[in-house]
């Protein structure tokens, strides 16, 4: 996309507003499944949670994509957009058990990552497929706050309880179809991620009637000019030499699972801002924009960076400025950027704001959610409206 469009969008749709790219999209799509080609039963488990707007969903369904989700809301956001249930798997965290067998009824995959569920669950539904999530204690990414292979972690059963697993196992005579891990975002070392994808291939082994091992995802994308990214291609290359391997010596047909959420749809998220105010105090040059941390918490909560032009004046000499929002609270986007010159009116765009950027929106300080915008085929679709004063009472009891 170009300044050019999101400004047009922009003046369209009003601000602040959310635009994603479907071209960059498909694009990542391909890209992870041209880099894993060679093996000959390859799924995709798109991770909702990153970006969950239906027409989004719609589209990865269009190209071949299956989900991933982790709550039931998700499995019925997936089923109403389009999808079967045997391509949607279910792997949640500290639900409770009437909603796992909610999402068992309804037919998707379901994946346990708790020792008492997996025996409460193999006692009451041994007939019903279950896959296991491992945590491996291997961490391959960065930022510990979205690293979830740690041996404190919540998710997962350590691989060290596998003699637990096999006891609930054997002792419910359940069927197990899948072994899982997911060690966390912003993986940088790939030998780090095949290292804890040998501790998966030897749980594997345990289990005679395994369908698919799932290797998680976490796939770096660069959210600054410069900056590193998972090496996807050589991921493939290593990855699936070492599975198709394992596969000839498991005996049995079996498919490589991934389930990227980041990776497919950061890159194609733009969030855009409009500056209300330029305030210069003794030290520092604010520039406040017309959305906060209600829109946009990555910033504050994770420390992440947003790469962040001022498309209304591309080309001027830049300044430093600490933009921030207008919550009744510290509500930093960046601090002491460089920027090109602001003034007030301008539009701000803030690059990868494709992945848990609206999904983790909220009304706090009672401000309406933004639009979101797919670019597709050169125009501007809506797919999700702007929020209202009505949608604010909507659940609401007055006295």
């Amino acid at each position: 996309m170009q300044s050019q469009d999101l400004v047009k969008l922009a003046e369209e749709f009003g601000s602040p507003l959310y635009v994603y790219d479907a071209e960059k999209i498909k694009s990542q799509y391909n890209r992870l499944s041209n880099a894993f080609s060679k093996v000959p039963r390859l799924r995709i488990n798109y991770a909702v949670k990153a970006l969950s707007n239906i027409a989004v969903l719609q589209l990865l369904k269009t190209i071949g994509s299956n989900l991933d989700t982790v709550s039931i809301q998700e499995v019925k956001l997936g089923l109403y957009a389009g999808f079967n249930p045997e391509q949607i798997i279910y792997t949640p965290n500290g639900v409770s058990f009437e909603e796992i067998e909610e999402a068992a009824n309804l037919g998707v995959q379901i994946n346990i990552d708790n020792l008492s569920i997996l025996e409460h669950f193999g006692t009451k539904h041994p007939k019903i497929p279950v896959c296991i999530r491992i945590n491996p204690h291997v961490m391959a990414g960065g930022n510990s706050n979205i690293s979830v292979g740690h041996i404190d972690s919540k998710f997962g059963i350590s691989i060290h309880q596998m003699p637990h697993i096999l006891r609930i196992v054997e002792n419910t005579k359940m069927h197990i179809n899948g072994i899982h891990m997911h060690t966390g975002s912003d993986i940088l070392d790939i030998e780090v991620f095949l290292y804890a994808a040998e501790i998966l291939f030897e749980a594997a082994n345990n289990f005679k009637e395994l369908d698919f091992l799932d290797f998680g995802s976490g796939f770096k994308v660069p959210y600054n000019k410069g900056d590193i990214e998972t090496n996807i291609e050589e991921l493939g290359k290593k990855l699936t030499k070492r599975f198709l391997a394992f596969e000839t010596s498991y005996g049995r047909e079996l498919t490589l699972a991934f389930e990227p959420g980041k990776f497919l749809v950061s890159e194609a998220g733009y969030f855009l801002a409009k500056v209300n105010v330029v305030k210069q105090t003794t030290s520092t040059v604010f520039a406040g924009i017309d959305s906060g941390f209600n829109h946009l918490i990555r910033p504050m909560l994770y420390g992440s960076q947003h790469y962040i032009e001022n498309i209304s004046n591309p080309k001027g000499k830049e300044r430093f400025y600490t933009v921030v929002g207008y919550i009744c609270e510290t509500d930093t986007f960046a601090n002491n950027r460089r920027i090109a010159e602001i003034k007030e009116g301008d539009l701000l765009c803030f690059r990868n704001a494709g992945a848990y950027c609206f999904s983790m929106s909220s009304n706090y300080n009672s401000r309406y959610k933004p639009a979101e915008v797919l670019w597709k085929d050169g125009k501007g679709i809506l797919i999700r409206t702007r929020e209202t004063f009505e949608d604010l009472l909507k659940n609401q009891i007055a006295l």
